[in-house]
């Protein structure tokens, strides 16, 4: 097993509440694996990791007040037909251990979601029942990434993301942080995240870049 990913410290560190400088400045690391790259941003500082050197990613002039996940220079940074994903709020919280109140699925490799996640993440795990599923992984650079999705969205299913958000939580170690991707505008999922005690530390763009 290699040597973590120099971007791992910075989530670590933000689920500790301590955070880059606020300078408007743009830090530079190396990609991630499996041909992925990111563009991350903190309150006045953003993360770049990326095969470009620092001066190409710099030549576009990003900055850590935003710049950084402009499409202009998110589409620098993947090539003219290189893969972006959408913007996503980066939210972390603290596993509650105990019991663990989800069950393992080993039948549900068709699902879209669990499709997603193994082909970003590692170490893909699924849990669920008759609210939804949860899968649990080895997410962006190495940090423990939760994702879940109801397998009904109606005014019946009303409370069972959060429901089912506070019973995931159960599968982290006590203590431990855990990390999810939110859309901005998938609104009610973003409120049920928040709701069971996932704070906004920032927000990202994955990239599976294609330069030629």
């Amino acid at each position: 097993m290699g040597a973590p990913h120099p971007l791992l410290t910075f989530f670590m560190a933000a689920a500790d509440g301590c955070f880059p400088p606020v300078d408007g400045r743009v830090t530079v690391l190396p990609p991630l694996p499996r041909g992925l790259e990111c563009s991350v941003a903190f309150t006045g500082h953003a993360v770049i990791a990326t095969a470009m050197t620092s001066q190409a990613v710099h030549t576009r002039g990003p900055d850590g007040f935003g710049e950084s996940l402009s499409p202009d220079f998110l589409r620098h940074l993947a090539g003219p037909k290189g893969w972006i994903g959408v913007t996503d709020a980066t939210l972390t919280a603290r596993g509650t251990g105990g019991p663990p109140r989800l069950a393992e699925l080993t039948d549900a490799d068709d699902h879209s979601r669990v499709r997603y996640a193994r082909e970003m993440r590692t170490n893909v795990k699924v849990y669920g029942d008759e609210r939804g599923l949860v899968t649990l992984a080895d997410g962006l650079a190495g940090r423990r990434e939760l994702s879940i999705e109801l397998h009904r969205v109606q005014d019946g299913s009303k409370g069972h993301g959060r429901s089912l958000l506070t019973d995931a939580l159960s599968l982290v170690p006590e203590a431990d942080p855990v990390f999810a991707a939110v859309s901005p505008g998938n609104a009610r999922s973003l409120r049920a995240f928040l709701a069971c005690g996932f704070t906004p530390v920032g927000s990202e763009v994955l990239l599976r870049p294609e330069r030629g």
